[in-house]
């Protein structure tokens, strides 16, 4: 029989009775576990029994600190995080993610909607609720180069960790071709202004403008 693999969660909010209702749903999914709660990031980081696989984070907490802090502190511990806010703006979303959010839902979704969007930031996939997603796609930042589908391809299967021939036949082409869409994809990002010269530095560009969803 295959064990279920459990994914840690803990949250930063300020909203006990949010924090009772996720802890008594969640006791009802056996792939995810609340391990740990805290009102504040600092707080958190002192009591956490051990790291958790995925940080819930709250944007608009009591304490006033700024968001953006707090996730790079984590962020710079190496920590997943999911951030969870009633704010709707895609703007904030975009400065999240780029910022190292492994994702992005608004408070309106139900528990459901939250722990599939968990499960996805544990897989280091970038998860964001669908309207802002859509909002994001349409967006066209001047910072945010325009990549035609098969660049777009080759640049994900290959910021994945596939090597060259290997994400040019993911895309359908050949190693030559993908070759020349990379070089097509870096030349737009240090045109943006965002130099990307490695395949650490793609999977950063990936990761920040959004593009896996």
């Amino acid at each position: 029989m295959k064990k279920t693999v459990v994914i840690t969660v803990s949250v930063v909010d300020d909203d006990r009775m949010l924090i009772e209702g996720l802890a008594a749903w969640l006791a009802g999914v056996p792939d995810v576990r609340l391990t740990g709660w805290a009102a504040t990031v600092e707080e958190l980081l002192a009591t956490e029994p051990e790291p958790a696989d995925v940080v819930l984070l709250d944007l608009l907490l009591a304490d006033r600190s700024d968001p953006v802090d707090n996730l790079r502190t984590l962020v710079r511990l190496r920590r997943r995080v999911l951030v969870v806010s009633v704010v709707t703006s895609g703007d904030m979303a975009r400065q999240m993610i780029r910022a190292g959010a492994g994702g992005y839902l608004t408070k309106d979704h139900d528990l459901a909607a939250l722990v599939a969007k968990v499960r996805e930031v544990a897989k280091e996939e970038v998860a964001i609720s669908p309207e802002l997603a859509l909002g994001w796609l349409a967006d066209q930042d001047a910072d945010r180069p325009a990549l035609s589908p098969q660049e777009r391809a080759v640049l994900l299967a290959y910021a994945s960790g596939m090597t060259l021939i290997a994400a040019a036949r993911s895309a359908g082409v050949q190693p030559g071709t993908a070759r020349n869409y990379l070089e097509r994809v870096k030349d737009k990002y240090r045109k943006a202004g965002r130099p990307a010269y490695t395949k650490l530095d793609l999977a950063a560009r990936v990761r920040e403008d959004g593009l896996a969803t």
